[in-house]
């Protein structure tokens, strides 16, 4: 057994273990109150799983993408749901890359240890939509500080963090030679902005996502709240999104192998007429089909972390793997809901949360036709489609 094998034996050994103390009823109880997983998140900053990717001279575990994306899968795994601790993980990525010396040496350490939350990204706004170049959201310096104004949407646990990783536009679009320009990323402390300029105003949604929308009116923040250079915004989000997408696709394929083992397990014991279920190909087939897809996206996955950890270019790899496991975890969870049929609906089951829950990377964190227009123009050389 190699070193790396034994390092993911042990990871996956450890989130099982941890997962084990916050079983199907803990999520259950959650969703029902929309609430925060306090406790689990607790858990998991305290087990070093949230500071995966943050260097060990910073108080982190110093490990890769593939690694951070085993420790997710198996929360997802479990019945589990990592979306606060993925968030973390790859939000962190931009102060790690882009920031000062000194932004890293006082932020990330408190990351690392707990003592501070960064879950909070703020980059989509309501008429923006994914056309990020277009968000209206200005930062403009004014002597030793910058002002905010402005609105975000789908800001997922902005409630819940300390921090909150904020792109803004800090030179008018029609004063550049390219729209991707003049965007600056800031790292705003929310607890002392909040009731000082900015609002938090959460959204109800189909699943427990805790997210909201919040607005900036005459925001002021500190001048070395920038990240990186003035109007290099755009480049240092792209950078993050990469690791985004392969985390997520290893959450999805959590959700895959949830799906499916499920299924089969309810496929075997489950008799009507005399004889299990699984014993029809009508039953069987589907839950076969959907496993064969998830082990696929499963090896896409790890392709995609591979190269990213070494350096390599891999935007293909973490589109086409993010698309995949969306796409194997949905199709799981209908040949889920199916096998269980009306039991499928009853919370006891978890069935319902979990199909609730997985559906939602059929459009975030991209929708699977924008990586579908990517690879058609990117990697196919296509005509832009848009």
């Amino acid at each position: 057994m190699s070193d790396l094998t034994e390092l993911h034996d042990d990871l996956r050994k450890g989130v099982q273990q941890l997962c084990a103390r916050y079983p199907n009823e803990y999520w259950r109880e959650l969703d029902k109150e929309d609430a925060y997983p306090t406790a689990f998140v607790k858990a998991m900053t305290s087990a070093g799983y949230l500071g995966a990717l943050i260097p060990e001279e910073y108080g982190g575990a110093g490990v890769g993408v593939t690694e951070a994306s085993i420790i997710l899968e198996e929360v997802h795994r479990s019945g589990g749901n990592a979306a606060a601790c993925h968030a973390q993980m790859y939000i962190m990525g931009t102060l790690l890359r882009h920031g000062s010396a000194e932004q890293k040496s006082f932020y990330l350490p408190k990351i690392a240890s707990g003592e501070l939350r960064l879950q909070a990204f703020g980059v989509t706004e309501p008429d923006a939509g994914t056309d990020t170049t277009s968000i209206r959201t200005t930062a403009v310096r004014d002597g030793d500080e910058y002002v905010v104004n402005g609105q975000k949407i789908w800001t997922s646990r902005a409630e819940h963090s300390d921090l909150m990783l904020l792109l803004a536009r800090t030179t008018a679009r029609d004063q550049v030679e390219k729209r991707t320009q003049g965007l600056s990323v800031f790292l705003i402390d929310l607890k002392s902005a909040v009731g000082h300029g900015a609002t938090i105003d959460p959204i109800e949604t189909m699943l427990n996502h805790q997210t909201t929308q919040v607005f900036f009116d005459q925001l002021r923040i500190p001048a070395d709240s920038l990240i990186g250079e003035e109007g290099m915004g755009f480049r240092y989000i792209l950078d993050g999104m990469n690791a985004e997408r392969i985390l997520i696709a290893a959450e999805c394929v959590g959700d895959g192998y949830w799906f499916t083992d499920r299924a089969t397990t309810y496929a075997s014991e489950r008799e009507v007429f005399g004889r299990p279920i699984g014993q029809n190909q009508g039953v069987q087939f589907p839950i076969a089909q959907a496993y064969i897809h998830v082990r696929a996206a499963d090896l896409m996955r790890y392709e995609a972390a591979r190269l990213f950890d070494a350096g390599e270019p891999c935007g293909a790899e973490a589109n086409m793997a993010k698309l995949l496991a969306a796409d194997a975890s949905w199709e799981a969870a209908n040949a889920t809901l199916q096998t269980y049929g009306g039991f499928g609906f009853a919370r006891e089951y978890d069935v319902e949360r979990k199909f609730r829950e997985t559906r939602l990377y059929q459009i975030a964190p991209i929708s699977t036709n924008l990586v579908l227009s990517y690879v058609g123009q990117h990697i196919l050389g296509m005509p832009r489609s848009f």
